[in-house]
């Protein structure tokens, strides 16, 4: 068995593991069923493993059960990006995430609508010190294994109150919660969705560029938010 890290920051997609690689040049990177990972030590935080997790739900389950199983960690990070809903969210708002929503799920023999509660997550982060901590919209996350879908967006406005979407914050929530295991989901807005499409849709550049940026505003800001996770972490 691995030795215990306090923490573990997952990194979901490519474009975001890339940024986060490239803060960190001088580490040694080691390699999971998953994708890479490396370990920092430094002396005003606790250690901690940056993972790269994967995209989409299937890898960011596997992956987060694979880092609680060999790190036993006191706390799950997750630091990533997400698609905002026009006229209701700008881009570059960092959200923290208090409860993920996974709604592609179409139920044909049964009612749709208990298939998605049974996967809607609650995060509890009561212990989580807000004093000191950066501006963030604290909101719920909806998830699917799809990019938000233009026809779509008044459904999910109207009965979860969405204005972000992403690929993995569902997974990544249900998992952790299920082991017990205390988990933070801070998440930027790269892009925005409305009536007319997509700012990224078409044109993947747009997205590439604004996650880098995403990245590295919630590494800088990375320390403030373990200093904020004390109480979830065993001495």
């Amino acid at each position: 068995m691995e030795e215990h890290i306090q923490v573990v920051v997952l990194i979901s997609a490519a474009s975001e593991w890339r940024a986060v690689c490239e803060l960190y040049p001088e580490h040694e990177l080691q390699t999971s069923p998953y994708g890479e990972w490396f370990t920092v030590c430094e002396a005003d935080r606790p250690p901690l493993v940056l993972m790269h997790g994967g995209w989409g739900k299937i890898a960011a389950a596997g992956s987060t059960q694979y880092a609680i199983d060999r790190w036993q960690p006191d706390l799950l990070v997750n630091l990533g990006t997400c698609g905002g809903f026009r006229g209701h969210v700008e881009r570059g708002t960092i959200v923290l995430v208090e409860r993920t929503v996974v709604y592609d799920i179409h139920e044909q023999m049964g009612d749709a609508a208990a298939a998605i509660d049974s996967y809607t997550t609650d995060l509890d982060l009561s212990w989580l010190n807000m004093e000191g901590t950066p501006p963030v919209l604290r909101t719920q996350m909806v998830s699917a294994d799809s990019d938000l879908v233009v026809d779509r967006l008044p459904e999910l406005q109207q009965h979860y109150g969405a204005v972000v979407g992403d690929w993995e914050s569902g997974a990544i929530a249900w998992v952790a919660t299920r082991n017990r295991i205390p988990c933070l989901i801070l998440r930027g807005v790269t892009d925005l969705v409305g009536e007319d499409g997509g700012d990224a849709y078409g044109n993947a550049g747009v997205f590439h560029s604004a996650a880098g940026e995403v990245m590295r505003r919630l590494a800088a800001d990375l320390p403030l938010w373990l200093a904020a996770s004390a109480p979830a972490l065993r001495s």
